[in-house]
């Protein structure tokens, strides 16, 4: 079987790990690749890595009606951006995989509160489905359009869902993100410049951010938990890879062997979430260029405080992309995501 591939915006950070990924998967078949800034050029002279793999030609996203069909598409252009592409490919039938946070959320309400403007494909956001596979893998299994999770999102679903399925109730929950400087994107910014991020942590201001709406909707959508999360953000000057810390405010007396014996059970059958005893450090470098999550946790003064790591670009956007392309064409899950971890 070999699946037909196009992917929008691939110079990206995410298009290019997914484009990494792609080429060491044994079903696949990249047949374009789009890039405003490097239109005509050849894939391998944007990146000479490459040199040898991939020598496509990247094209406009405005030649998008001059593409062939295929299989399926990645959209990793930006948030905003996105949906006008993906609107016109879904309409000719072609099988999508969001990478933005277009079709995230479920409401609509809650995509005009924090984009200030009305949804610009209404129809496609009922018509998503949210690609987190260890928690939605029927529902991705079936669907035409799969909205990738954030990178931030990501990390926090995965830490909470084992306590909400067995009902380990909450007096308040805190999801404090350590973000790496990669996560802003490829595009040059003063902010992300290297003597403002170097030997510097800064936090992403106060504002709503649309991943802890994302996390909020997912959860309060599928009645598991009424509470709202305290989120906050920090950019350390690392290039790739989360640390989240989560406190969970225990509203009754738990046991580690109890909440372990919980996660242990949720994720047995996952490959990529593996659960670390609390005496092991989780550490960035356990992870690094796959696609694993490691969650470890312990109880601290009646909070259950539990920390993720993962990589941004691989389990928080192009590997779970891969994931989800794997289960909606019936692939073993795991095909292409075999890399371990980078060390050091």
């Amino acid at each position: 079987m070999s699946i037909n591939i196009g992917i929008l915006g691939s110079t990206g950070y995410t298009g290019c790990q997914l484009v990494s990924l792609l080429l060491n998967h044994n079903s696949v078949d990249i047949r374009w690749l789009t890039s405003e800034k490097f239109r005509g050029m050849k894939y391998s002279e944007v990146f000479p890595g490459f040199a040898g793999r991939i020598d496509t030609e990247c094209v406009s996203v405005s030649k998008l009606d001059e593409q062939e069909d295929v299989d399926l598409v990645f959209s990793c252009l930006p948030n905003l951006t996105s949906i006008h592409f993906v609107k016109k490919l879904y309409d000719r039938g072609i099988k999508i995989i969001d990478l933005s946070s277009d079709l995230r959320l479920k409401d609509l309400e809650l995509f005009k509160n924090y984009f200030n403007r009305e949804h610009p494909a209404p129809g496609l956001a009922g018509e998503s489905v949210y690609g987190m596979p260890e928690l939605n893998r029927a529902q991705i299994k079936t669907a035409r359009l799969v909205a990738n999770p954030g990178c931030f999102a990501t990390t926090v679903l995965l830490s909470l869902a084992p306590l909400l399925k067995n009902g380990i109730k909450a007096g308040s929950i805190v999801a404090d993100v350590k973000a790496p400087i990669s996560g802003a994107g490829r595009a040059p910014r003063l902010e992300y410049h290297f003597p403002e991020t170097n030997q510097n942590i800064t936090g992403d201001g106060f504002e709503m951010h649309i991943q802890k709406i994302e996390v909020e909707e997912f959860f309060h959508g599928n009645n598991k938990i009424k509470e709202n999360i305290v989120f906050r953000t920090h950019r350390v000057p690392v290039n790739r890879g989360i640390l989240t810390t989560v406190y969970y405010e225990l509203k009754e007396k738990r046991s580690y062997e109890e909440l372990l014996n919980y996660f242990e059970e949720f994720y047995r059958d996952e490959k990529f979430v593996r659960i670390r005893e609390k005496q092991e450090v989780i550490q960035l470098k356990n992870i690094l260029n796959s696609n694993y999550c490691d969650i470890c946790f312990d109880i601290q003064d009646g909070f259950l405080v539990i920390e993720s790591v993962l990589d941004n670009a691989v389990k928080g956007a192009s590997g779970q992309a891969v994931q989800n392309m794997n289960i909606m064409f019936d692939i073993k899950e795991d095909t292409g995501l075999g890399a371990v971890p980078v060390y050091p």
